[in-house]
């Protein structure tokens, strides 16, 4: 299909012009290609040299991405800036870019993807940030030894760091995938007793702790596979465009 009329549904179905984000996500298209035409996607987490590569392989003229190729800020066309522009111009791949306003989709959003995989439905949102709830709730009991297990399947058998601050049967499970973990006060005022994250500092932990709140810690790369993947398998099921996950894990 068009490159133009698929990044026309998309920042329709995201709400790219109305979710705030940080000043370099720059959501959207990032990249055209010079055929104007989307016949394979490669999903992955960022756009880097490598992945870029891993897609050109592969044969996709379109990289979707969670992590744009601006989160540096401005630079030289020089070194790896110019190689990945190089790189797209000669493979003719597109580069089209979801952080904020995939995290926060209600359906195909990592925090909604995760809370399904552990089968959590959303009751409300919290973590606040330029007028959107980041993160989700959900009011469930069971036990903190399933709910790590569940999640640490979830990710593929990634590990599962916990930090056991809170009750050992969860009441209200709070979601904020990639580096949401500073955010274990938050999550505390909000009445959260067990925190699901990507990363966090060390502070965190110690924080959770004193709070009396669990955080199950399973990566900021691994938490934010799960929207790039919905959001292909999403163009897939309405416009019939082929896609495969491109994996380059950092493993933090």
């Amino acid at each position: 299909m068009n490159l133009s009329d698929l990044v026309s549904h998309l920042d329709t179905e995201l709400r790219i012009a109305e979710i705030a984000d940080y000043g370099n996500a720059l959501n959207g298209l990032q990249l055209e290609n010079h055929s104007g035409r989307v016949t394979k996607i490669v999903a992955a987490v960022d756009a880097t040299l490598p992945v870029m590569q891993k897609a050109a392989a592969a044969g996709a003229d379109l990289l979707l991405v969670h992590h744009g190729m601006f989160w540096s800020g401005l630079q030289a066309w020089t070194g790896p800036v110019f190689q990945k522009l190089k790189l797209c111009g000669d493979s003719g791949l597109a580069v089209y870019s979801a952080h904020l306003p995939l995290d926060v989709h209600p359906v195909l959003g990592n925090n909604a993807q995760i809370a399904q995989a552990l089968g959590l439905t959303p009751t409300g949102g919290f973590l606040e940030y330029k007028g959107s709830n980041v993160g989700v709730t959900a009011d469930h009991e069971m036990s903190l030894e399933d709910l790590v297990s569940n999640f640490k399947k979830s990710l593929g058998g990634s590990p599962v760091h916990l930090c056991a601050g809170g009750p050992q049967t969860t009441k209200r499970i709070g979601i904020s995938s990639g580096g949401s973990g500073s955010e274990v006060a938050a999550a505390a005022k909000a009445g959260i007793d067990t925190f699901i994250t990507g990363e966090g500092p060390h502070w965190s932990y110690t924080l959770a702790e004193e709070l009396g709140v669990n955080v199950l810690y399973g990566g900021h790369y691994a938490t934010e596979t799960f929207g790039v993947k919905a959001l292909a398998a999403h163009i897939e099921a309405k416009f019939g465009i082929s896609w495969e996950f491109v994996d380059h894990p950092t493993g933090l």
